[in-house]
């Protein structure tokens, strides 16, 4: 009979927390139901530890949110002793790959210039200036390194298997499609780095800065947030194909609860119909949601 009634106490606890989550996703839910779009979703709330996923086992192409993968791997590399993050990078004109989003390559057209490890890997993250990425894929030895070291972190259902100009080139819509994850495996590697089980204390502080920094996707996990959140996030966005198909609108990262705690949050959205106003919007009313959720309950 004890053992009975404390079992019943447990699901007393347990009830309400479970209840409470159950609501956050119906909420989220309701958002993305009436859009032509196929939308995942991965949240974990560092306090609560509770975990909420929406098509968390479905491959959901990343674009630019690899290099946040990418840069794990340099700066894991940075910890191992083989590069340092102040060494001097010679960034040749050939490097500058035309037709790619270039923050780098507007600032040196020519190339030709030494610039601090930090500073490519800020370019890459912050800006996502594929240049800078490709840059660095060179550097790791492409992508199936990068892809190899995350495997080795535990994190399976992901593939990164092309570069920014592959995906770039002209006719290659559906390579997007190779660079893919899971939102539940996003959803571990951001929990990973969180608990600093990734990086060393001066990386992980380091592209802590440089993702709150990140000046792209402004209307997304951002945008609805209470004015000064700190939100360290990583985007990525494809173009509109000719039937009017947007394979990817993607943020993902940390959002800063007002306790101090985290919740780590990735939403993709995948082949949408939707405007691309409309494709941040259903970023910006989940991360609302989410942060309303869990700012209350904490």
């Amino acid at each position: 009979m004890r053992i009975i009634l404390l079992f019943i106490g447990l699901l007393c606890l347990v009830s309400p927390v479970s209840a409470q989550i159950d609501r956050l996703q119906t909420k989220i839910e309701q958002v993305v139901n009436s859009k032509k779009a196929t939308v995942g979703v991965g949240i974990y709330d560092v306090g609560s530890q509770q975990t909420l996923t929406i098509n968390g086992n479905k491959h959901m192409p990343m674009q630019s949110v690899y290099k946040f993968h990418v840069a794990l791997a340099v700066l894991r590399e940075v910890d191992k002793g083989r590069f340092r993050i102040t060494q001097k990078m010679r960034v040749k004109k050939s490097d500058l790959v035309p037709g790619l989003h270039s923050p780098m390559g507007e600032a040196y057209p020519n190339g030709e210039v030494d610039l601090p490890l930090a500073d490519i890997i800020r370019y890459m993250v912050a800006d996502s200036d594929g240049s800078a990425c490709d840059y660095l894929f060179r550097l790791l030895g492409g992508p199936k390194q990068v892809d190899a070291f995350i495997h080795q972190l535990g994190i399976q259902d992901v593939a990164i298997r092309h570069t920014e100009e592959m995906m770039q080139a002209k006719g290659n819509w559906d390579v997007q499609y190779t660079n893919w994850t899971t939102p539940k495996a996003m959803l571990d590697l951001l929990k990973l780095v969180y608990q600093r089980k990734v990086l060393s204390a001066s990386s992980h502080d380091f592209l802590w800065k440089v993702m709150v920094g990140t000046t792209t996707g402004q209307d997304r996990l951002k945008k609805l947030l209470p004015a000064g959140t700190v939100v360290a996030h990583k985007t990525g966005t494809s173009g509109t194909n000719k039937e009017g198909l947007t394979g990817a609108v993607n943020d993902a990262g940390y959002i800063v609860l007002p306790n101090g705690k985290a919740i780590a949050i990735s939403v993709f959205v995948m082949n949408s119909t939707e405007s691309m106003e409309t494709n941040e919007q259903i970023i910006a009313d989940i991360a609302k949601l989410a942060y309303d959720h869990f700012a209350k309950s904490n």
